[in-house]
């Protein structure tokens, strides 16, 4: 927990108390960016996408690891059918239409029906090989979903992944305060930067007049974000036409104006 993720200036790399992880030899990848929420149905995955998407449209070489590997979905939304190959040195993940490297569980399973049924080492670690054993090329942003909570997945990716920044993905409900909370509280113990926060069905707007009308009441992003000395980065809201291309597999399709500000924060990093 007292990493600062400085590998080049670590005086135990590869020590008994240091337990990051190399990408696998022939991966470039400068950027690391995880996609976090402290529960589950708040968007994560969307946003994710929606990101990916964002960056490659810059100009940007993007890819994704789906680390949610028991609710895997991103394969589902840019429409990826074919499994993830492989030889005796590596895995080579799916690419999409516009160039997004994907890998996620689902491509790894016979069909997409069937269940993993797996103990929290078991999925740790295949989370782990998505980073060691998969061979991402000339990537300027790898986008992690990760998996809700605070668990297993999350833990094993903040000790193992060098991660530039995270974005935590939260919803308009009180209740969702708490819990971001708590996973704000997990990134700064680990010393993982974050980035700031993206409240998502944040509203609907209406297609005559442009009012914007909160379904869910007023969130208090705002006020959270203040109080965790944190930036709010986007309000999203509900669009009908980018669900319909998610479920026909077309996200690279979707445009979603209101993410220009955090690709301007994720550009700075660059």
């Amino acid at each position: 927990m007292s990493c600062n993720h400085d590998c080049a200036n670590c005086t135990s790399k590869n020590s008994e108390g240091c337990f990051l992880i190399e990408p696998h030899k022939n991966s470039t990848i400068k950027k690391r960016i995880g996609i976090v929420s402290g529960k589950g149905g708040v968007g994560k995955s969307l946003v994710t996408s929606l990101l990916a998407c964002a960056m490659q449209k810059e100009g940007y070489n993007s890819a994704i690891l789906d680390g949610d590997i028991t609710g895997p979905s991103i394969g589902k939304m840019f429409g990826i059918t074919q499994k993830a190959y492989g030889d005796d040195t590596a895995i080579y993940p799916a690419v999409t239409s516009t160039n997004i490297q994907v890998i996620s569980t689902n491509m790894l399973l016979e069909s997409d029906e069937v269940p993993v049924i797996w103990r929290g080492p078991v999925i740790a670690g295949m989370v782990k090989q998505f980073y060691t054993d998969v061979v991402y090329q000339d990537v300027d942003y790898l986008f992690i979903d990760m998996p809700p909570g605070t668990g297993d997945v999350p833990l094993t990716i903040f000790q193992s992944i060098p991660l530039d920044g995270i974005i935590i993905i939260t919803s308009p409900q009180d209740l969702v305060s708490m819990i971001v909370t708590k996973a704000v509280n997990m990134a700064k113990e680990m010393n993982i930067p974050v980035l700031g926060l993206i409240e998502n069905y944040s509203y609907v707007k209406c297609d005559q007049c442009d009012h914007k009308m909160y379904i869910f009441g007023e969130g208090k992003t705002d006020e959270l974000a203040a109080k965790l000395d944190l930036k709010v980065l986007a309000k999203l809201p509900i669009k009908t036409e980018i669900t319909k291309l998610c479920d026909m597999g077309k996200v690279e399709l979707a445009s979603m104006d209101e993410l220009n500000d955090v690709v301007k924060v994720l550009k700075d990093l660059y």
